[in-house]
């Protein structure tokens, strides 16, 4: 088995994880490599001397089994631009805080590879949702895991954003800002702004206006086989627009195209785990007093 190590913040706390992680794999004869700024990052804790590094999707499309994700769920979402389009299966190990997507603890390191080694996994197909733009603002990496975000800039003034599905004109937005999320992030940005909790695998959309004007706008279910236009109006020169938490400036001169992306991102599941028992885990389903 061939492994590749992301991390993007290397913390001392995590030394004694992250030094069991890479024994158990060289006990079990694993191919090892990581990413390298986090192995120049922990070279003056670990002898790391002969460990490959990688940077870029390309040191990794031939030979690599699985794509390991150290630390929380914002680590997790930088490994879709390393494993792009090539079906690796990630498997994030969480060394934050909720972990939605980083579904295992560091103290279950053992068990999770014990599964890998035996075959004792399933992975969970995730769509991702594309952003195309008039001025290609983010370029090549236009896609994300969780959602597509426009929001203002500079002041508090709401912004006024047209929306289109298959160029049927939907509804104007008088916002602070608008979410396209996929099912993977509904429990993320959309769900902490009032959007519905969406189970991996529907074929769908969500749109969550942020603060809108008016109340009776509320969020939508949409089929993702539809593409989304979005044009943006206010006082402001200049706004934000974001791919999961990468983020850009731009005016409001830019149109928005949202569709879905033609390849999906496998999640490695052990053992139990499923998407109810992660909702109850995290957000405490089933532990009120009447139950």
């Amino acid at each position: 088995m061939n492994v590749a190590i992301y991390g993007k913040v290397f913390k001392k706390a995590d030394l004694i994880y992250i030094e069991h992680l890479l024994d158990k794999l060289q006990r079990e004869n694993c191919g090892v490599k990581i990413y390298k700024k986090f192995h120049t990052d922990m070279a003056e804790h670990l002898d790391l001397s002969k460990v490959e590094t990688f940077e870029r999707h390309d040191d990794l499309k031939i030979g690599t089994d699985f794509m390991f994700s150290l630390g929380g769920d914002g680590t997790l979402l930088d490994t879709i631009d390393l494993v792009q389009d090539s079906a690796i299966p990630i498997m994030g190990i969480n060394m934050g805080r909720l972990g939605f997507l980083s579904s295992v603890a560091k103290d279950e390191i053992d068990i999770a590879l014990h599964a890998l080694l035996n075959g004792k996994y399933s992975l969970s197909k995730r769509d991702l949702i594309r952003a195309e733009t008039t001025g290609n603002l983010f370029g090549d990496f236009n896609y994300a895991l969780n959602e597509f975000t426009i929001m203002k800039k500079d002041s508090s003034s709401m912004i006024t954003i047209e929306a289109y599905l298959n160029d049927d004109y939907m509804n104007t937005y008088w916002v602070d800002g608008l979410i396209v999320s996929t099912p993977t992030g509904s429990t993320a940005y959309s769900l902490s702004s009032g959007g519905p909790i969406i189970k991996p695998g529907a074929d769908v959309f969500c749109i969550t206006p942020l603060a809108p004007h008016n109340l009776n706008v509320r969020p939508m279910i949409v089929n993702d086989n539809c593409e989304i236009r979005l044009k943006i109006d206010g006082r402001d020169k200049h706004y934000l627009a974001a791919l999961d938490a990468r983020s850009v400036s731009f005016q409001a001169s830019e149109e928005f195209r949202i569709f879905k992306e033609r390849f999906t991102i496998n999640l490695v599941r052990i053992y139990e785990q499923t998407f109810l028992n992660t909702l109850k885990t995290k957000l405490l389903w089933g532990l009120d007093t009447r139950n």
